[in-house]
C-alpha cells in the first residue's frame, strides 16, 4: 500500500471539540454547493437574459469546475504558510463576492467571471475541509464531523435546483442567485467567530504532489472510474431543464416539483447507502453507474411522456446522489494512510470531470441536439462501471498477495 508524508499537525485533533466551527463550515458547504448547481434549473432564463445559448449558459458549471480543479491543486503550495482559519474564511468571503458579481452580471463574460471566483472558493474550501475538521474535533469524533460536512453537501444538492426553479419564476434568476449572498455573509461571520486559529503546519518533503498516487494501479483505476462517473452524471444533469421544457414540455411548477422529488429521493438514497455499503462495496460501485446508464437510456426513449420521466428522475436521485459516499469509502480503504492526499486528488478529479462533462455536453447540445449529451453520459457511465470492476479485480489481487506474504 502506498504511503506518503502528510501535513503533520493536520492529524492532531483537538481534545475539546469545536462543534460550532464544524457547523459553520457545514453552512459554508451548503452555500457553496447551492451556488455551484443553481444554474442547472435556471439555464433558460439566464441564456435569454444574457443573450447566449443554453449550451453556453451550461458552461457556468464548467467554468466553476475548472477553477475549482486549479485551486484544489495549488491551494496548499500557495497558501500553506498562512493560518488555515484566515485562508478558509477568505474563500468564504470570495464566495460572497462571486454571488454579487453573478447577480448583477450585465453580460456573459461578467457572469462567467463570477462563476470562476466561485470555482476558486469551491476548490479551496473543499481541499481544506477534511484536514480542518481533523484539527477541530477529537479523533473519535472526526467521522461525525465529516458526516456533518457531507450532510451539508447533500442538503444543498437537494434544494439548489428546485429552489432555484421555484424562486426564478417569482424573483427572476438574479434574485435566486442573490439569495446565497446573505447566507454566505452569515457563514463568514460565524466561521470568523467560531473557528480557532489554526497555525500553518510544517510540511515534510515528498508530500506536495498528489499525482504520485496514480503510479499505483488500484488508485489509477479507481480515480478513472470516479472521473468517468462524474463526467457522465453532469453531461446529463446539467441539461435536465432544457430537456424537461423542450422534450417533456412540463410547466415551471412541474419542473420545481420534479427536481424536488429528485433531491428528496437523493437524500433517501444517501441515508440508505450507509447501511448497504457495509458489504460488497465494489458491487455497488459497479451497480450504481449501470443503473444510471439504464435510466438515461429510458429517458431518451420515453422523454416525451412525463408519466415515465417523473419516476425515472426520482430513481436517478435515489441512485446517483449517494454515489460520492461510496467512492469516499473506497478512498478510505484504498489509501488508509494517505486519505488526506488522496482526498485532494479526488477533489481535482471530480471537479475536472464535472467541467468536462458539462462542457462537452453543452457543445453536443448546441451542435447535435438534446439527446446527444444524454447518450454521451450513458457511455461514460458504462465506462465508470467497467473501471470500478477493474479496480475490484486489482484490489482482490492486492489482498491475496498480502495474505500470501
Amino acid at each position: 500500500m502506498p504511503s506518503v508524508h502528510t501535513v503533520s499537525t493536520s492529524r492532531i485533533a483537538s481534545p475539546h471539540p469545536a462543534w460550532g466551527a464544524v457547523f459553520s463550515m457545514a453552512l459554508g458547504v451548503v452555500v457553496l454547493i447551492a451556488s455551484e448547481f443553481m444554474p442547472v434549473s435556471l439555464l433558460t432564463p439566464i441564456a435569454r437574459d444574457l443573450v447566449i445559448s443554453q449550451g453556453q449558459a451550461g458552461q457556468a458549471i464548467s467554468v466553476s469546475g475548472l477553477f475549482a480543479v486549479l485551486t484544489s491543486l495549488l491551494n496548499t503550495p500557495l497558501t500553506g504558510r498562512f493560518d488555515r482559519k484566515k485562508v478558509l474564511i477568505g474563500f468564504t468571503l470570495l464566495l460572497t463576492f462571486s454571488g454579487l458579481i453573478v447577480t448583477f452580471a450585465a453580460n456573459g463574460v461578467m457572469f462567467m467571471t463570477g462563476r470562476a471566483l466561485l470555482g476558486v472558493a469551491i476548490g479551496g474550501f473543499w481541499s481544506m475541509s477534511t484536514a480542518t475538521v481533523m484539527r477541530l474535533v477529537p479523533v473519535h469524533a472526526v467521522a461525525r464531523g465529516l458526516a456533518l460536512i457531507n450532510g451539508g453537501n447533500a442538503l444543498a444538492a437537494t434544494i439548489a435546483a428546485p429552489l432555484g426553479s421555484f424562486l426564478g419564476q417569482y424573483i427572476g434568476w438574479r434574485g435566486a442567485f442573490f439569495i446565497v449572498v446573505p447566507l454566505a455573509i452569515v457563514a463568514f461571520v460565524w466561521q470568523w467567530r467560531a473557528i480557532p486559529h489554526l497555525p500553518a503546519a510544517s510540511r515534510q518533503q515528498g508530500s506536495a504532489n498528489p499525482f504520485r498516487l496514480l503510479r499505483y494501479p488500484h488508485v489509477a483505476l479507481g480515480m478513472t472510474g470516479i472521473m468517468l462517473f462524474f463526467m457522465g452524471q453532469f453531461a446529463v444533469f446539467t441539461y435536465l431543464r432544457p430537456f424537461l421544457e423542450e422534450v417533456t414540455q412540463i410547466s415551471v411548477n412541474q419542473l420545481s416539483l420534479t427536481l424536488l422529488a429528485l433531491g428528496a429521493f437523493g437524500l433517501l438514497g444517501t441515508w440508505m447507502i450507509g447501511h448497504l455499503l457495509q458489504r460488497r462495496l465494489f458491487a455497488w460501485l459497479v451497480a450504481i453507474p449501470l443503473a444510471m446508464a439504464l435510466i438515461v437510456g429510458l429517458l431518451i426513449e420515453t422523454g416525451a411522456s412525463f408519466m415515465f420521466v417523473g419516476p425515472l428522475l426520482a430513481l436517478w436521485g435515489l441512485v446517483a446522489t449517494p454515489a460520492p459516499v461510496a467512492w469516499g469509502l473506497w478512498l478510505s480503504k484504498a489509501l488508509p494512510d494517505d486519505a488526506e492526499t488522496g482526498g485532494g486528488l479526488m477533489v481535482a478529479v471530480i471537479q475536472g470531470a464535472i467541467t468536462l462533462g458539462a462542457g462537452v455536453g453543452g457543445v453536443l447540445f448546441d451542435a447535435v441536439g438534446w439527446w446527444s449529451p444524454f447518450a454521451f453520459g450513458l457511455l461514460l457511465l458504462l465506462g465508470s462501471a467497467l473501471f470500478a470492476w477493474f479496480a475490484m479485480i486489482n484490489s482482490v489481487r492486492i489482498n491475496m498477495a498480502a495474505v500470501e506474504h
